[in-house]
């Protein structure tokens, strides 16, 4: 698992339900952007958009924080304003922050998202909150469809201070059999640990698991020739990849583990 504890609980129960053994590897952190100034713009005049697109839990919770931090509410700031979302796991979030979601993708990615609304937002305000390592094609797509982006740096993703040199070696001793990856950025960061060459030596006896088709692309790009790609990103999704693969190298489940 290469999220933190508190990204992915619902996803470890899950792992573990199933009989496996989830092994904690945070490979990003977040960190604040360098400068608020026009983040706090968009948020004070946030009703000026016609869109607000939250491509993904974090970029709303950075959004939650610095409305926070404004004493300016959520639901102020983007009230009369439709949101869009990408994934199930971002809309469960909006909805709980009190915003109602106007339009999810059915493909969970940005690229998904802009097509969806191609029609939609043509000419109107769109407001983008990001990772300041956000993939650019959304903001790209929209543009393309004519509408007017503004794309602000929400929040940094950083490397982690790793502290789990015991993690990392065991995935070269045999210890571990699956690797989850829920961002290119994940990817990235590990590869940017263990290095080129024996990122792709990994891949080669571990099981890599790209949560939708950028982070397959990203771990392509990167020489890894064996990926598994769930059908979405939900949780039952990546269990159900994983269940199905491990059952045709000839895994055997434990006793009282659930069925994917």
């Amino acid at each position: 698992m290469t999220r933190a504890l508190e990204q992915s609980q619902s996803l470890v129960d899950a792992l573990r339900d199933a009989g496996a053994e989830p092994i904690l590897l945070p490979l990003l952190a977040f960190a604040p952007p360098g400068d608020f100034s026009e983040l706090d713009n968009c948020l004070r005049h946030g009703t000026q958009f016609d869109w607000v697109f939250f491509t993904s839990q974090n970029a709303l919770r950075a959004v939650q924080q610095r409305c926070v931090s404004l004493g300016h509410p959520l639901n102020q700031a983007f009230a009369g304003v439709k949101i869009g979302c990408v994934g199930p796991a971002t809309v469960e979030a909006v909805q709980a922050s009190g915003l109602t979601v106007t339009h999810s993708s059915e493909i969970h990615s940005g690229l998904g998202l802009a097509e969806a609304l191609a029609a939609t937002v043509k000419g109107k305000r769109v407001f983008l909150p990001r990772s300041d390592r956000a993939n650019p094609e959304l903001a790209e797509a929209l543009t393309l469809h004519g509408a007017l982006v503004k794309s602000v740096i929400a929040y940094k993703t950083v490397a982690p201070k790793l502290n789990s040199q015991q993690a990392l070696e065991k995935l070269f001793r045999g210890g571990t059999d699956a690797i989850l990856f829920l961002s290119p950025s994940a990817a990235h960061s590990l590869r940017d640990v263990l290095g080129s060459e024996r990122f792709r030596e990994l891949g080669q006896g571990v099981a890599f698991v790209a949560i939708g088709p950028v982070t397959e692309q990203a771990l392509i790009k990167e020489g890894i020739g064996r990926i598994l790609v769930s059908a979405d990103t939900t949780v039952s999704a990546v269990v159900a990849v994983l269940a199905k693969f491990f059952s045709r190298a000839g895994y055997h489940q434990p006793a009282g583990a659930k069925q994917g």
